[in-house]
């Protein structure tokens, strides 16, 4: 399979498609991400984790955040604020499989900044680069590192200074990759992701004969031709699908026709949906069991809904479904032939 744009790489790993699944926290689970390589994706990362949290849960329970579906290469998306515990996080997930550690200094949810994590560490230099120099140190050498930054925490001139004072001293420290959301943390999800400065980030890496490290960029990918728009714009060595992938894996597929210089494809048929929707809700039933998957796969069907032609019809009979034959009826009702 051939790509019109180079490989991918970070470290050891090389990925011959550019276009990877990013983190999402409440989503990127393993039935989202097994999806997502149904469709073409060749790396995925598995949805945020709280570096306590994975310290502390039991192997019993782990299966459920960590299970991979013998998916590979797949990374694993850490966050907290104490660099000992990013450690012990890491040393964890990295003996549960995952081929990559990325470490989110992005994350925008108040509740998260409040505790001195994600997004508040791009305001805290000093933090951040000690992080990234205690979890290199400590990881094996066959292990890449990256990281997950947003523009910076506000617009402020501060903030941009605080910005790359955090990127070079992480390629200094070791990271091999830097996916880059163009909105600053205040922002959260409001206005247009800044791809300027993310083509900025990788041009200042280029004069900086860091051409290795690679670039992800993040925002505002939501259809093919803007995905390949921004690859040919801004010259990153790759892209982050995020919100835009919730609900329709089918952007993978379209996005890697374009790239290897074939027509966009068709809209998946009803029937299409309907085949994706029951095997998407299976692994779900299969990791969570039949009384939680129902509840978990509810938020999955509003975002399939929009592929529909009757949208809110079937984002409401999605909001109602409360158990397993709930989700096959409206399967039945409304994506049959």
């Amino acid at each position: 399979m051939s790509f019109l744009f180079p490989p991918l790489r970070f470290g050891r790993i090389e990925i011959p498609f550019p276009v990877i699944q990013a983190a999402l926290s409440g989503y990127s689970d393993a039935p989202m991400r097994n999806m997502a390589r149904r469709f073409g994706a060749m790396f995925t990362l598995c949805e945020v984790l709280l570096d306590q949290f994975v310290i502390a849960v039991s192997k019993r329970k782990s299966r459920m955040y960590f299970a991979q579906f013998d998916e590979h290469p797949v990374g694993a998306q850490l966050m907290g604020s104490e660099p000992e515990q990013f450690v012990r996080a890491a040393e964890r997930l990295i003996g549960e499989g995952f081929d990559l550690i990325d470490l989110n200094f992005a994350c925008p949810v108040k509740k998260v900044l409040g505790r001195g994590r994600g997004g508040f560490l791009l305001s805290q230099p000093q933090t951040a680069l000690k992080i990234v120099e205690t979890v290199r140190r400590n990881l094996p050498d066959s292990i890449p590192l990256t990281i997950k930054l947003r523009k910076g925490f506000d617009d402020s001139p501060e903030s941009r200074e605080k910005f790359f004072e955090i990127l070079d001293g992480s390629v200094q420290l070791g990271v091999c990759g830097v996916t880059v959301h163009g909105r600053t943390v205040r922002q959260r999800y409001e206005g247009i992701s800044d791809w300027q400065f993310i083509s900025d980030v990788k041009r200042r890496l280029h004069e900086q004969r860091r051409s290795e490290i690679s670039v992800i960029g993040s925002g505002d990918l939501f259809t093919p031709e803007i995905c390949l728009q921004r690859l040919r714009e801004s010259e990153v060595d790759g892209l982050a699908l995020a919100r835009g992938t919730i609900g329709n894996p089918w952007l993978f597929r379209d996005i890697a026709a374009l790239l290897q210089g074939q027509p966009k494809p068709e809209p998946p048929t009803l029937e299409e949906q309907r085949h994706i929707l029951a095997e998407h809700f299976h692994l779900a039933v299969e990791l969570y069991g039949e009384r939680r998957a129902p509840t978990t796969m509810r938020a999955f069907g509003v975002k399939y809904s929009l592929l529909h032609p009757e949208t809110e019809k079937i984002r409401q009979a999605f909001v109602k479904v409360k158990t397993v034959s709930d989700w096959y009826r409206v399967l039945e009702m409304y994506f049959s032939k």
